[in-house]
């Protein structure tokens, strides 16, 4: 009796089918690629077993909401920066914060908490820990009062070094010695830093904090945090962000990856240019205070010599008390090149004011002139520098 061949799949099957794994002869791409994936498939029931027996503890690529390959990659890139054991990736540089308080910090815990931290980070205090009844105090930015601030509860100490706005340095090295000392948890916002101007975790922190979204992205197109802890640290991180399904697109890890590879490049220009503009703002008359660690008379300038390896972009400039907001308003809106924006790390300037009596808790800034923030990008400094020229004329006016 004739054996009928099998008919070939039906068109239907095979576009489900074909082309799953390409094979290919060649070389190897410069960049990972992007893997987009939810579902991840196994060679048996066994293999996946034994493989999900393993991820709580190990790196593996088992299901979509716990990475993937191109989310490794840049996880790899930021524990190199960092110093880091392990890194985590998540959505928004404020999820990293909030995922790192969620980990480490229960009900009837303290928290001690940087009077310089990015302004959202206050808000959690209110909207989340507040709540959870997780009592939290502000210290002073430079970090002066914070052993007579640490309580019986106190769980963790959680600065921003250069602190948010107007850069203000603590020694964060002292903070490391005495959070050792009485068994407590440092974290450390590295932002400013991105692991190529600050290493926190070199400096005695347990966790550093970054938004990606910043000078790791460079392109003003991507949202993303990371955590990086060392290996003391860590298994508390991942467990809770597993539990609650942290994930980034391996799209934007590619673009935040990409970032990185001129990422220190791009700090020598914006710090060369930042520079350039600080030391044309101290000349104005109109400007009674400029922000800048890696200036000689900033109050932290010591502490940045020691502690940093360079400086970037962030500028801030604090107005004679004579001006009030609208003058300050009126400087922003007559400059071209500055876009107006909240956020900071592209590629291009960038100006916004700054509501320092909001954004300071311990120190009293009633008293002070506007503080306006800039953005120092990689446009020519002397184009930069004649737009805020016709500003303060305009402030003038």
């Amino acid at each position: 009796m004739n054996q009928k061949t099998p008919p070939a799949a039906l068109p239907l099957t095979r576009l489900v089918h074909a082309g799953k794994r390409p094979a290919f002869d060649g070389g190897s791409p410069v960049n990972p690629p992007v893997v987009r994936a939810s579902t991840v498939l196994f060679d048996s029931v066994a293999q996946q077993r034994a493989l999900r027996g393993r991820r709580d503890g190990e790196r593996l690529f088992t299901y979509g909401a716990r990475g993937n390959p191109t989310n490794f990659a840049l996880e790899d890139v930021v524990s190199e920066l960092e110093g880091a054991y392990r890194t985590r990736l998540f959505p928004t540089g404020l999820a990293a914060i909030a995922m790192t308080l969620l980990s480490y910090l229960k009900p009837g815990d303290h928290l001690l908490m940087s009077d310089s931290v990015y302004e959202p980070a206050r808000k959690l205090v209110d909207s989340f820990l507040t709540p959870y009844n997780i009592r939290c105090t502000f210290f002073s930015a430079d970090g002066s009062d914070v052993e007579e601030k640490i309580e019986a509860g106190t769980r963790m100490i959680y600065a921003e070094c250069p602190g948010s706005l107007v850069y203000e340095m603590c020694d964060l090295p002292r903070l490391a010695e005495i959070a050792r000392a009485r068994g407590l948890l440092l974290v450390a916002d590295n932002t400013w830093g991105s692991g190529c101007q600050y290493r926190p975790l070199a400096l005695g922190a347990d966790v550093s904090i970054m938004a990606a979204t910043k000078y790791l992205s460079g392109h003003s197109d991507v949202m993303m945090g990371t955590v990086a802890t060392t290996k003391d640290t860590w298994q508390a991180l991942a467990e809770r962000s597993d539990a609650f399904g942290m994930t980034v697109s391996p799209d934007d890890a590619y673009l935040v990856l990409r970032g990185t590879r001129s990422l220190a490049a791009r700090l020598a220009m914006h710090e060369s240019h930042g520079l350039q503009v600080a030391y044309w703002l101290q000349s104005r008359s109109e400007v009674a205070t400029v922000f800048c660690p890696a200036l000689p008379d900033h109050p932290g300038h010591a502490l940045w010599q020691r502690d940093c390896m360079g400086s970037n972009g962030l500028v801030s400039f604090e107005l004679q008390p004579a001006f009030d907001q609208v003058a300050a308003e009126r400087l922003i809106d007559s400059l071209q090149l500055f876009g107006i924006g909240a956020s900071w790390g592209g590629y291009e300037s960038l100006v916004t004011l700054a509501d320092m009596r909001r954004a300071r808790s311990v120190t009293d800034w009633s008293s002070r002139g506007q503080v306006i923030r800039l953005h120092i990008g990689l446009e020519d400094p002397a184009d930069l520098l004649r737009d805020l020229l016709q500003g303060f004329s305009a402030l003038n006016a």
